[in-house]
């Protein structure tokens, strides 16, 4: 226990071993629907489902225990939402491409990412992001928290018009959610250890007496990942066309994956002077993660921002990691015990984490428009295109933008040039996609 203790720096951190599994057991549940969503999307592009429920469970527990051994950061990772989409029903659906060509590109970017991160150019990258930006990305991530809560919950909905509206109120899930919520945010204020997890469980309760949550059974046999374990068509995936789709993905992965890391370690007070000790290794762990995803048949795989939920619960080092690393595993036998977490028991934790992710928005120098408009578009965009990626695009190329139009050129450095640069390629030649 003590050769734990001082491996992690529990110390250090202020924590010990009961705050980590539990803060590892909250981030599980808050992001466990990946274990349902990622097979439920990616067998619309023809994959095989069983599989990809295999695959989406390795390659979690595969991530999450390096990042929790080599990294020691209490981040977990799974394949990302929106980019299995953009697998799913672009390259595969809308383009035409088989899924083990996709696969394929997947594998190609993720040699791109492993590149850029054994030669430090993604930690140059990293460290050269401006002050306002870093505290925007958190802010971002919060609002886009806020935005996937309120819709897994039901407060939000989908409106043609407009959008998003209000949901029904009156609708039992939504009124479930809303008690949760309170729950939480009392119990918190009230310095209730696992306060997020007592939410999430005691709302679950409540869900099979007035939600209409039925009881699956606790135990199955996973099903064989056969069928897309080594299928990836690298040749095809070097074909015309799907170039473009790498850079694509490669440009997501790395701010996206990025722009969580960063904003999950500075909401857990993890960086120092701004910046992340060890980063290399964090950036290593999901970058070995893709390679491995391509490979067992899935998507590429990212940090994921649902980690600031466990980190609110205390969740410091990387146990944190490790016990979501186990659950993920686990989960490969207890599928319908896993299944039981119903969106609107997991959406409080998230909502109320958003809430509190907000306050770093604090720091602007709101004095600067030159600082603070790329901040703002950068916290904006995440939510409003529904990709981080996206929110650190706008908020790079605005800020080199008005940084050279207000004549503060020299104040940027190169880094921020070169990518808003590729940005700016990319969404005028390669497209929003």
């Amino acid at each position: 226990m003590d050769s734990i203790k001082r491996y992690f720096g529990f110390e250090a951190a202020g924590t010990n071993l009961r705050t980590e599994v539990l803060a590892g057991l909250t981030t599980f549940l808050t992001m466990a629907y990946i274990i349902f969503v990622n097979p439920a999307i990616l067998g619309d592009a023809g994959m095989p489902k069983d599989a990809v429920f295999v695959a989406t469970c390795i390659v979690a527990a595969l991530a999450s225990l390096i990042m929790g051994l080599y990294a020691n950061y209490p981040i977990a990772l799974a394949p990302g939402m929106g980019l299995n989409a953009y697998f799913a029903y672009t390259v595969v659906k809308g383009m035409g491409f088989t899924w083990q060509a996709a696969l394929g590109a997947v594998f190609i970017s993720g040699c791109l990412f492993m590149i850029v991160t054994l030669f430090r150019v993604r930690e140059v990258i990293v460290n050269g992001i401006p002050h306002s930006i870093r505290i925007a990305i958190t802010g971002g991530i919060g609002l886009f928290l806020a935005i996937i809560s309120l819709k897994s919950a039901g407060v939000v909905v989908g409106n043609p018009a407009t959008l998003v509206t209000l949901g029904d109120l009156h609708n039992p899930h939504v009124i479930l959610a809303v008690i949760g919520f309170f729950a939480i945010v009392t119990l918190d204020y009230l310095r209730v250890r696992g306060a997020i997890l007592i939410g999430i469980v005691g709302v679950t309760v409540l869900s099979f007496f007035f939600g209409g949550n039925q009881f699956h059974g606790i135990v199955s046999a996973p099903p064989s990942i056969a069928p897309t374990l080594f299928q990836l068509d690298i040749r095809g995936a070097l074909s015309g066309g799907v170039l473009n789709v790498i850079l694509v993905f490669f440009l997501v992965e790395l701010f996206d994956a990025t722009g969580t890391l960063m904003g999950v370690a500075n909401r857990a007070g993890l960086l120092v002077e701004g910046k992340m000790f060890r980063l290399n290794r964090a950036l290593l762990a999901d970058s070995t993660a893709i390679l491995a995803g391509s490979m067992l048949g899935t998507s590429s795989t990212t940090a994921y921002i649902e980690s600031a939920s466990g980190v609110q619960a205390g969740g410091r080092t990387g146990v944190t990691a490790i016990t979501v690393a186990v659950l993920f595993l686990a989960a490969l036998f207890f599928a319908p015990l896993a299944g039981v977490v119903p969106g609107y028991a997991t959406a409080p934790a998230l909502l109320y984490v958003s809430c509190l992710m907000l306050r770093e928005m604090l720091d602007l120098p709101w004095d600067d428009a030159t600082e603070v408009v790329p901040a703002a578009l950068t916290a904006l965009l995440m939510p409003f295109t529904y990709s981080i990626a996206n929110g650190v695009a706008f908020g790079f190329i605005s800020y080199a933008g008005l940084k050279l139009l207000t004549g503060q050129a020299r104040k940027v450095k190169l880094v921020v040039w070169i990518i808003a640069a590729i940005f700016l390629f990319r969404y005028f030649y390669l497209g929003s996609e």
